[in-house]
């Protein structure tokens, strides 16, 4: 008798099989692995290594080419994307208070007012990332720093069980990475799931327990201090040296499995 593998835990995501592609060109190839409640997952790798399209689907913007990510509980809908800095349009004219207050919109739907226990709550993640007393500042007099400040408010005032971040303490000050860096333990205390795309090394190694190695195929995925080794690493470079860029979209056979 064959025993039935037990049931996923609320929360879990599980990558079967996942390819993705931008264009019709291969950018992630047959990913499988699970990411669990309360983890916090970095996800490292040469550039063009496909770590933020692998966010963009975990987040419902990217369809999968090929395979599937299963969801027990935790659709697009539950999940806080927080991209590169690059892709906020900081020229809006909107003021921080209602910037971050804008992670209510679920919950009170985009032309709903805004009771007083969301403007509480904002007011609140404003305090806790060092903005207080700021809300009527228009983000765009913001520095760098202020701003991912303010966009981590907005991931707290949101309350997802599922925080995906593009290279978040990139290009600020280290005083601000360190005071937001506090936030992903407390997070995972509470429950949720923090999966973190991320170059600097040592920054995984010693804030994610867990860490997803991509060179557009899985290298290795499991505990940091086992996969950040000189030799995942030196393979992971020499897979995307190797890697065309010209190459068509990877052919699916969802009858196969696929060795990592």
């Amino acid at each position: 008798m064959t025993d039935t593998p037990a049931p996923a835990a609320p929360g879990t995501i599980r990558l079967v099989n996942l390819t993705l592609a931008y264009d019709r060109h291969p950018a992630v190839h047959h990913l499988d692995g699970v990411i669990a409640p309360g983890e916090a997952l970095a996800v490292c790798g040469p550039n063009g290594a496909g770590k933020s399209t692998l966010l963009k689907a975990l987040a419902g913007i990217l369809a999968p080419l090929g395979g599937h990510i299963d969801r027990s509980g935790v659709d697009a809908r539950n999940v806080a994307y927080l991209p590169q800095q690059a892709d906020i349009d900081r020229d809006f004219p909107i003021d921080l208070g209602d910037f971050v207050a804008l992670g209510a919109t679920r919950r009170v739907g985009l032309m709903g007012r805004m009771a007083a226990a969301e403007a509480i709550r904002a007011k609140n993640a404003l305090k806790r990332v060092g903005l207080d007393g700021m809300e009527e500042r228009p983000i765009g007099t913001l520095s760098g720093g202020q701003m991912q400040r303010a966009l981590f408010a907005r991931l707290i005032v949101q309350d997802l069980p599922v925080i995906l971040l593009d290279e978040p303490f990139g290009a600020i000050d280290d005083a601000t990475a360190e005071e937001l860096l506090g936030l992903i333990p407390e997070w995972v205390t509470e429950g949720r799931s923090v999966v973190a795309v991320l170059h600097d090394l040592d920054l995984a190694r010693r804030a994610f327990p867990q860490t997803l190695l991509l060179a557009r195929q899985r290298i290795a995925w499991g505990p940091t201090a086992e996969v950040l080794t000189p030799e995942n690493l030196a393979r992971a470079r020499a897979m995307s040296a190797a890697y065309d860029r010209d190459a068509r979209e990877c052919l699916i056979d969802e009858t196969e499995t696929h060795d990592h």
